[in-house]
């Protein structure tokens, strides 16, 4: 399970810190999530803010980003020249979604593709053998601290199934990755799903304990 702390729920005026604390205590995904205040109402940050996470972080931590904006097509280039790793896309906001996302796996980067609590599986499957990951949101995105929304279980299984009968026919494996409301008390039973990336927000940046201390108790959860 790759554990991919969302840095939006930590303290942005120290979000250097924040960063490197995560990668202290052994995580080396950060979950990046830019929005545009037109795709989702909030507004977060930019190319500018992740290049210089990524100066001052090094090479070692992967930049997740996840692009919750309306021009991801022509705006993707700049993500990756800032040193981000991955780019997720939303189904809801790309024109023409396989160009989008070929175009970002030519570009050096892993692509992925994001669906909305509401929106079916229908368009994932049909990109399936392209991308090599898909991101289930568990809340609706644009904030964070939202409870977990459990009828995206169907969604996932269904997801499993897809990605191992295509596996088993020696297709490409794609990475299924949940946001929002994941906490220790979940965890466990989204790897019984077959979610193998969570992205966890409050559940490892709070004022009750240190990242490594939150991270500890879902490991335990997890074990």
């Amino acid at each position: 399970m790759i554990i991919a702390p969302s840095v939006l729920t930590a303290n942005l005026a120290d979000l250097g810190d924040a960063c490197q604390e995560a990668v202290d205590a052994g995580l080396n995904w950060l979950h990046l999530d830019v929005m545009d205040g037109n795709f989702v109402p909030n507004l977060t940050f930019g190319p500018p803010v992740l290049a210089k996470l990524r100066k001052a972080l090094g090479d070692s931590p992967t930049f997740d980003a996840h692009l919750m904006i309306t021009n991801a097509e022509t705006s993707f280039q700049q993500y990756i020249d800032a040193g981000c790793d991955h780019i997720s896309v939303h189904v809801e906001a790309v024109n023409d979604l396989h160009s989008c996302v070929n175009a970002i796996k030519t570009a050096g980067a892993t692509a992925g593709v994001v669906i909305n609590p509401n929106t079916p599986i229908d368009p994932v499957l049909d990109i399936l053998s392209d991308i090599d990951l898909v991101l289930v949101m568990s809340v609706n995105p644009g904030f964070g601290g939202q409870s977990f929304i459990p009828t995206v279980e169907s969604k996932i299984r269904q997801l499993r199934v897809a990605i191992d009968d295509q596996v088993a026919k020696g297709g490409n494996m794609v990475q299924i990755q949940i946001d929002g409301g994941v906490k220790s008390h979940n965890i466990a039973m989204l790897r019984e799903w077959g979610v193998e990336n969570c992205v966890v927000g409050s559940g490892l940046f709070n004022d009750k304990a240190t990242v490594a201390e939150n991270l500890a108790i879902i490991h335990e959860a997890l074990e």
